[in-house]
């Protein structure tokens, strides 16, 4: 039988009760107190500077379009004529391109030939009528075909409006993908055109201001040093979801444009009226 000395013996031991000791020590120090948990407080509209404004302060804005369209056609085909290019001014209804359409006109000219037909031969056969000389099935049966040629007529008139491209919006052209020539097809805008009167006033508010600004409260819109002087706005929608990350909700102001004077996509002040 092996015999350790009283030295090993110590040893060992002391390692077999050193983490127990180490633990005992840690515990015997004193600890710092802990600190209250205080939870952070969202910065308002950090992106915008518009964190800490009151109401009557000026506050950071941007002039969007009303509305945004990327106009493209209902059918299939070749462009003939695109009648308008990037800045032109557009009304709502206004042709801004055409496609190919020779076909089409000549259906449509071939369906008025034959409704004409119809019509004319209505009105000799009701001389014919009065005197027995054809039945009222047979005078019925040419009223009827002659009602579906001006139905095929309306029919190939819509046919023939689908190749003209019209503009679903007063507004100006943004930008204008394809040229005379090119292939159409459903999914592929020609022109891009934004409705700039209205303006969107878009303000991005700290959170401390939801409740104070209403729907229709009046605000002053300046676009110093582009353009001078004052312009009435008023609010349209103020945003039912505040951003937790930032503290801010969304305002929108509708600014009168005629002439589509002020351009979109510029920086301005608003300052809200307070009575």
């Amino acid at each position: 039988m092996r015999q350790f000395s009283i030295s090993a013996l110590a040893a060992a031991l002391l390692l077999a009760n050193l983490p127990a000791a180490l633990a005992a020590d840690v515990a015997a120090q004193p600890r710092p107190a802990a600190a209250p948990f205080v939870p952070p407080r969202p910065v308002a509209a950090v992106q915008s500077g518009n964190a800490g404004k009151k109401l009557g302060d000026d506050m950071e804005c941007l002039l969007e379009p009303h509305l945004v369209a990327n106009v493209g056609s209902p059918v299939e085909g070749t462009l003939n004529q695109v009648l308008v290019d990037r800045g032109a001014n557009v009304g709502k209804g206004q042709v801004v391109a055409r496609l190919n359409s020779s076909v089409e006109a000549a259906n449509l000219e071939l369906r008025k030939a034959q409704e004409e037909f119809g019509k004319r031969k209505v009105e000799r056969n009701k001389e014919l009528f009065s005197k027995e000389l054809i039945s009222a099935n047979e005078k019925d049966e040419i009223e009827t075909q002659t009602r579906i040629a001006g139905l095929e007529v309306r029919q190939q008139e819509q046919v023939l409006e689908q190749r003209s491209i019209r503009s679903p919006l007063n507004g100006v052209v943004v930008e204008r993908f394809l040229g005379p020539g090119e292939r159409v097809a459903n999914e592929k805008p020609m022109l891009r055109i934004a409705q700039i009167d209205p303006l969107n006033v878009e303000v991005i508010a700290p959170v401390e201001l939801f409740g104070a600004v209403k729907i229709g409260m009046s605000a002053e819109i300046r676009l110093d040093p582009l353009l001078p002087g004052v312009y009435k706005a008023r609010v349209v929608v103020v945003d039912r979801l505040i951003d937790a990350a930032s503290g801010t909700f969304g305002i929108r102001l509708e600014l009168p444009n005629p002439g589509n004077k002020v351009p979109a996509g510029i920086k301005c002040k608003a300052r809200f009226a307070t009575k």
